[in-house]
Formats: C-alpha cells, sequence, structure tokens
C-alpha cells in the first residue's frame, strides 16, 4: 500500500476501531517520520508501520520507528528474522506476513507477536497459495494470533477467516475505496469497475510476483519475461510505477495494485461506515449460520 496507506488513512482506521497502518514502502527517515507524527495527531489509538524488507531505506526506517516508539510493526517481502529482536525491545509487536506454515513456524519461534497469513489473492507482492487454504494451515501449526489476508472485503470475508482459525483479518484493497484515502480518483474509479478477473500476477520468473490491474505496464513486463528477461530488465520498466498510479492517476504505465477482491467492491464509503458496515454483515451472517440446523 505505498503511496496509498499514508497518515490520513493509518489514523482514520484506527480512530474507527482498526488498526491503522502506515506504509513505509521507500519513505527516507525524515519522511517516515512525518507520517508517524501527523498520525499521532490525528488518532491516539494504536497504529502501525509496514516496512518493506526490499526496501533500501529499512535499517533508517527501523531507526524512526523506534525512535517515534510505533505500537506495531508489520513486515512483507520476506522474513524478518534479523530485525525482530531489534523492534521487540523497543517494545514495538512485531506481526510478519507469511506465505508459508514453515516460515510461520519458524517466526513464532524468533518472537513474532502474531502472523499474517496472506494468500495470493492478495495485491501486491504475493505468495502461491490461497487463503482458504493458507489461513487453516498456518492456524493449525501456530500458537500465536493469525490474521487472515487476501480476497477480503467484507464482512463475509470476516467470517469466514475466523472459521478457518483466524483472529482478525487484514484488509487493503477494499480501503482504496475509502473517501480518507489519498489515491487518485482514477485508481478508485478502476477498482470499482473491475471484475474478480481484471488483475494478472507479474514477475513470477524474478521471484517477487505482483497482483495489479492489467494494463499496458502488465503487459510490457510480461513481455519482458516470455524475452527471458531478468530482474534489472523488469525493474527499469516497473520503478516508480506504484507512485505513477497511486498520485498521478496513471491507468496505463501505473502499477494499479489490487487484489481479486476489486471485483466485490462497488462503492466508496468512509472507513468508519465501512467498519460498520463490515462487523453488521459479519454478525448477520453468523446469526444465520447459528439457526442452520445439522440434516
Amino acid at each position: 500500500m505505498a503511496w496509498i496507506s499514508d497518515n490520513g488513512l493509518a489514523g482514520a482506521v484506527s480512530n474507527a476501531g482498526g488498526l491503522g497502518i502506515i506504509a513505509g514502502g521507500s519513505l527516507s527517515a525524515e519522511e517516515l517520520q512525518t507520517e508517524i507524527r501527523r498520525t499521532k495527531e490525528i488518532t491516539s489509538k494504536p497504529f502501525g508501520v509496514n516496512i518493506m524488507l526490499l526496501s533500501q531505506n529499512i535499517e533508517d526506517q527501523i531507526e524512526v520507528v523506534c525512535r517515534e516508539k510505533v505500537p506495531v510493526v508489520t513486515t512483507g517481502a520476506g522474513s524478518p528474522s534479523r530485525i525482530i529482536e531489534r523492534l521487540k525491545s523497543s517494545g514495538t509487536k512485531v506481526i510478519p506476513v507469511v506465505a508459508s506454515t514453515a516460515l510461520a513456524r519458524r517466526l513464532e519461534k524468533q518472537g513474532a507477536d502474531a502472523v499474517i497469513a496472506e494468500g495470493m489473492e492478495a495485491g501486491g507482492h504475493i505468495g502461491k497459495v490461497t487463503t482458504m487454504v493458507l489461513v487453516a494451515a498456518v492456524a493449525s501449526v501456530v500458537k500465536i494470533p493469525v490474521i487472515a489476508a487476501g480476497g477480503i472485503a467484507d464482512g463475509r470475508g470476516l467470517v469466514a477467516a475466523l472459521a478457518l482459525g483466524a483472529s482478525g483479518i487484514q484488509m487493503g484493497t477494499r480501503f482504496i475505496c475509502t473517501t480518507e484515502c489519498s489515491a487518485h480518483h482514477n485508481y478508485k474509479e478502476r477498482v470499482l469497475s473491475s471484475n474478480e478477473l481484471d488483475t494478472v500476477v507479474t514477475g513470477i520468473s524474478t521471484g517477487h510476483p505482483v497482483r495489479a490491474f492489467r494494463n499496458k505496464l502488465t503487459r510490457k513486463i510480461e513481455e519482458l519475461e516470455r524475452q527471458g528477461n531478468g530482474v534489472e530488465a523488469i525493474e527499469r520498466v516497473a520503478i516508480g510505477g506504484l507512485k505513477r498510479a497511486a498520485r498521478e492517476g496513471d491507468l496505463n504505465f501505473g502499477s494499479l495494485m489490487a487484489g481479486q477482491s476489486s471485483g466485490l467492491i462497488r462503492d466508496i464509503k468512509s472507513v468508519s461506515e465501512l467498519l460498520e458496515e463490515i462487523i453488521g454483515e459479519a454478525e448477520e451472517v453468523i446469526e444465520v449460520l447459528g439457526g442452520i440446523k445439522r440434516w
């Protein structure tokens, strides 16, 4: 959610009862510090920062997070083994994204406070396993809380995640279509007009697959992969793509990262309205399920 999940969205989510997350992305130490301090002005409730382990600014970002006493850090695109102890020593809860039971087990032993089991339906960087299988598998092998992610956009998804053994859910794509999200209106409209088949996964040959809406950029990357080009050639085309999408609304050469749950999203709501709706729908589903008699 780099260039999308900023202080305004994170603060609104926390104020509404969720855990808002600032996307660290490639932010410099100064930029991240500004985002954190602005979030503190918006909300007095807990919030977090997501650290992308592929970022060149990771060491500077960790220093800022520790100095600012950020309550929670989530991590993505790799294993945070080497930074868990450092973050926890400053009082920060560490919740890594995992794409396998093996990684979940290892991170639990290393002190992770919870894990986010993110299925391949998610937008952005993804793994190889679906949410339904991954969440159930991870919940079966760890004792720490499991947060389900990937393909979840409503109360039905929340109930399904709980049934699989999760303690909660993480949503990304759904929050793009909220009034507090600063993403360009072109990006939001692309989500609203999409169906569940409109995204494509590129970058598989690089070892870092990414799910995004089909456009000229994804077709160019697919062409480069077919030609056998390596990571550097693909990065030259893709670099800056998410910023072009989120800030400039470039529908052709922007990286419009989104999950398959985009096919479930049909309106723009405030964050508080969205969370209230999700909880209300989940309660209705649970009530209906409670009334179903066994054969």
